[in-house]
């Protein structure tokens, strides 16, 4: 068995039920379970596992109660993400729950997704990056996982939503009319704002603009997207008190219904 370092043996991954049940189908993934797994991993691998060993004693030292610590070795069938090349055969260390039996799942030619990150000085291993990031492969999560690689790369990424600003409102000169605007702060900065705007007799209108200028083509983004998920997400469940401070109450109170009608219009952010 290739040797490991302690730095890969603290990997939490997600605990592999074992049994002997008929296999079913696999749920179609979920859009923020994949996004927070790629946000996460620097190295996303496409590959089947050849080699499972049990690990004991100071090799098995961090694992979860009443789970077992595995050391597995896959062969790459291809590197989804990864600024470095990868092996031929790579290895990680992942922690599985046994039956009542004490027997573990069967691992071996299993085809899995990889969410990783390398670790230093060992270049035939990787490090899980979290509870649930060795994922059965599928043809749905692995062409989730590569549009969503695609979309984190592009220029015009959308960035992370770390709160939220400024919000004003701005009455209609009619009944039920008027506009609200909520500026929202960004992990690099970049203005982000949500606008809606109401008008008598009218279903209410919002958009996102990723600018500081609003224009035609600021929209609702379309849903499972990056910009939907750093919205759903990443939205508070309600406008701070710091966002309404220089308001007058009439008009908290209508920039605040404004923001819950777009958190309404994002729908929930759901994981599995």
């Amino acid at each position: 068995m290739t040797s490991f370092s302690q730095a890969s043996a603290q990997s939490t991954a997600r605990p592999v039920p074992s049994g002997g049940a008929a296999p079913q189908a696999a749920p179609a993934p979920r859009y923020a379970d994949i996004a927070d797994l790629v946000l996460r991993s620097p190295v996303v691998l496409d590959s089947v596992i050849r080699s499972v060993s049990r690990l004991t004693g100071t090799q098995a030292v961090g694992a979860p109660p009443g789970m077992v610590r595995l050391y597995v070795e896959a062969d790459v069938l291809a590197l989804i993400r990864g600024s470095d090349a990868v092996p031929a055969r790579i290895g990680w260390i992942i922690d599985v729950v046994p039956d009542a039996r004490g027997r573990i799942p069967n691992l071996r030619k299993q085809r899995v997704l990889a969410f990783a990150r390398p670790i230093a000085g060992r270049g035939n291993q990787l490090q899980l990056t979290g509870p649930d990031s060795q994922r059965a492969w599928t043809p749905a999560a692995d062409a989730l996982t590569r549009r969503i690689i695609t979309e984190t790369i592009a220029a015009d990424a959308p960035p992370r939503i770390t709160g939220i600003g400024n919000a004003f409102h701005v009455a209609g000169t009619l009944p039920g009319a008027g506009e609200t605007q909520i500026f929202l702060q960004t992990e690099n900065r970049r203005p982000v704002s949500l606008n809606v705007i109401r008008a008598p007799g009218e279903q209410p209108r919002w958009a996102v603009a990723l600018s500081e200028i609003v224009d035609e083509s600021a929209a609702p983004p379309p849903p499972d997207t990056l910009l939907w998920y750093r919205l759903a997400c990443g939205l508070p469940p309600a406008l701070p008190p710091s966002a309404l401070q220089t308001l007058e109450p009439a008009d908290q109170r209508a920039a605040a219904e404004d923001y819950r009608f777009i958190l309404s219009a994002l729908g929930p952010c759901t994981r599995g």
